[in-house]
């Protein structure tokens, strides 16, 4: 059967979770759809398939994203296979992420600073996204979507728990957070994402959205440790944890958007 050719406007695909929903959703169909080109700078997908049209159209008109046939036509294109290198690279900043967890949750907690544990938990949601986008080359769809709600119940779990500590310290503590621990955790944690970033630019497929929202979280990641790095500044020359709080509730409430992201696969 001659494989198709079929690019799509997506309105509404701007994040790692849209582009995880949508390879979800292709993967109902099976074989039918052989490759999935992604384009987050122009919100376009380029589906190549087997089959009639319409069947792509339909999936992903069931999600809601906003989708707009620009063109299909008969192709021949060979697709390259980059999922090897893809897997490798998303296992090895999936594996830094997570040991960055650890360490900016227990230098957050043993040295008074909201700004560390926050920028942990962040460090946590982007495994999450990272192990979903592997999830996504393989498994059952069931499978997937509970792994995918599982997370994102957690990642709002543990935000919440973050506000609440927030709360509390602005009221009923006094605490200073070790600005230096702060500065030291944070400038590590920046050298890792600028490393993963390195990774990621160099990957085969990176214009696929998966990787592109990957590059995305990273280089968002890179903000937040400058931000956490100001922070410590701040809370040295204003002698207040206010500037640690203030960045802390901040990193929370990105945690929980991108909860809500992950959840939304899920459906």
């Amino acid at each position: 059967m001659t494989k198709m050719a079929s690019r799509y406007r997506i309105n509404e695909m701007d994040c790692p979770s849209e582009e995880s929903l949508i390879r979800i959703k292709m993967a109902e169909l099976g074989e039918v759809v052989a490759h999935l080109a992604f384009d987050l700078d122009k919100r376009e997908l380029e589906v190549i398939h087997e089959g009639e049209t319409a069947k792509i159209t339909e999936k992903l008109a069931s999600l809601g994203l906003g989708e707009t046939l620009l063109a299909s036509h008969p192709t021949q294109k060979k697709i390259e296979k980059t999922e090897g290198n893809q897997r490798k690279v998303l296992w090895i900043i999936l594996g830094i992420n997570f040991a960055f967890f650890v360490f900016e949750m227990l230098g957050g907690w043993l040295f008074g600073s909201m700004g560390l544990i926050a920028d942990s938990l962040d460090m946590l949601a982007d495994s999450f996204v990272y192990a979903i986008s592997l999830m996504v080359v393989g498994g059952t769809i069931v499978r997937k979507k509970q792994i995918a709600r599982l997370a994102g119940y957690f990642q709002i779990l543990l935000a919440c728990l973050g506000f609440f500590e927030v709360i509390r310290r602005f009221f009923f503590s006094d605490r200073l957070p070790d600005f230096q621990t702060m500065m030291i955790l944070s400038f590590f944690a920046l050298i890792a994402n600028a490393y993963c970033l390195y990774l990621l630019q160099r990957s085969k497929g990176k214009e696929e959205a998966h990787m592109q929202a990957s590059l995305i979280f990273t280089s968002n990641d890179i903000i937040i440790n400058f931000g956490v790095i100001v922070a410590g500044i701040l809370v040295l020359l204003l002698n207040s944890a206010w500037p640690d709080l203030i960045i802390g509730g901040l990193v929370f409430l990105l945690v929980l958007k991108g909860a809500q992201r992950i959840l939304a696969i899920a459906r």
